[in-house]
């Protein structure tokens, strides 16, 4: 079914990196949640004013509100599909990270009001009276959500959405919520025992537990979080294929949307290469990248010694000096200037975020290694912070 709702609605549905897709694929998503929600909801606040059942009127609300979270849905991705203008150079796209955002603070009012409401059920009960239509209109809704679960989580993939990521565990969450409904209809009904109320607290907190954990998961992207292991992975090996490129550092991601990623690196290459081949290559690999992988990249160029023996030799002998103090240390940008009385060894060292070594205490260290080697060493170093990943340099191996 949600093969064919995609194809069916959504041309060119393939091209998710185009924000004409997805908008088709966040109003696809929207407007079904709201149609099936709508229905739910209609359906359970009948039911629960017929059978005085706080947890199924509960349960009924709760889908009014994923109604409303199928809106904000619906609202975000048209919003976030707006072009850059002068006020947003950069797009519009968080807006998407926003309504995800709203959908989870949604969930979390809904937590506390039924935490609230069934506390109060417990110290006013009411007899339930049952039906067997109650029990097809919960079964019904389950199966239903179980659906919507699937379905958003299988469009929150295809267009890596944190929104619908979001209505796909709220959708999870009403299956649980109405399973516990449903249990305690049929225990009331089998054995005389009322959990109506304790079943809508144990929900409500299940409700707000899982709505605190989206909160968290839409705010990093907010915050400006770390890019993906596996973006960092094919940034990589997508650098190191071009034959000229020695190495890079200093890889900067910033994230201003889904798949709407700006970059900076350092690139190495040969100093003897030719300027205006390299300069050619540069321009070739920043169209490659927006073509393939959707990232707007800035290549600074870097020129590397990498046919003088001497230097290939030291550089070495520092990477294992580095590397013995923390194994993820490295270093770039690697150079020397030989004097008649000393010679200058200059270098960039990357360091992890996890190492809190203050910088002037670990170039000393590095400094009087060094000077081991040869006391006519004078070391003017560079340490730099590495949020993204660690240099690569192919002539180190």
């Amino acid at each position: 079914m949600t093969v064919f709702l995609i194809k069916r609605f959504i041309k060119d549905y393939d091209n998710v990196k185009d924000f004409k897709v997805r908008e088709a694929y966040g109003l696809l998503g929207g407007i079904v949640g709201i149609i099936a929600n709508v229905f739910l909801c209609t359906s359970k606040i009948a039911i629960g004013l017929m059978s005085s059942s706080i947890a199924i009127l509960a349960d009924g609300i709760n889908n009014l509100s994923d109604a409303g979270s199928s809106i904000v849905t619906l609202i975000g991705f048209k919003l976030s599909s707006k072009p850059a203008d002068e006020d947003h150079p950069y797009g519009h796209a968080r807006i998407e990270y926003l309504s995800g955002l709203i959908v989870s603070f949604i969930i979390l009012l809904l937590g506390l009001e039924l935490i609230r409401s069934s506390f109060n059920k417990i110290l006013n009960p009411e007899p339930l009276s049952f039906s067997w239509s109650m029990v097809i209109v919960l079964v019904l809704s389950i199966l239903t959500k179980i659906w919507l679960f699937l379905f958003n989580r299988n469009l929150g993939k295809r267009i890596n959405s944190t929104t619908m990521i979001a209505t796909a565990t709220d959708s999870l969450n009403d299956v649980i919520a109405t399973s516990a409904v449903l249990i305690a209809l049929l225990i009331a009904f089998f054995t005389g025992i009322n959990l109506d109320g304790y079943m809508g607290i144990f929900v409500g907190i299940f409700i707000f537990y899982s709505g605190f954990n989206l909160v968290k998961e839409t705010i990093n992207p907010l915050l400006g979080e770390a890019p993906s292991p596996e973006l960092i992975q094919n940034v990589q090996q997508k650098l190191m294929s071009y034959p000229t490129i020695s190495g890079y550092h200093d890889l900067v991601l910033h994230s201003y949307g889904p798949n709407q990623y700006f970059a900076s690196v350092h690139a190495e290459v040969p100093a003897d290469a030719h300027l205006l081949e390299c300069h050619d290559l540069i321009d070739i690999i920043e169209k490659d990248f927006a073509k393939e992988l959707g990232i707007n990249l800035v290549i600074h160029l870097d020129p590397i010694l990498t046919n003088d023996e001497k230097s290939n030799a030291l550089k070495e002998q520092v990477q294992s000096i580095v590397s013995k103090i923390d194994s993820e240390l490295s270093i770039h940008d690697f150079r020397l200037v030989v004097g008649k009385t000393h010679t200058n060894i200059i270098f960039d060292v990357l360091v992890p975020v996890h190492l809190k070594m203050k910088p002037t205490l670990l170039a000393g260290l590095i400094d009087k290694e060094i000077k081991k080697i040869d006391d006519t060493y004078y070391t003017v170093i560079t340490v730099d912070t590495n949020y993204v990943s660690t240099s690569i340099s192919s002539y180190d191996h």
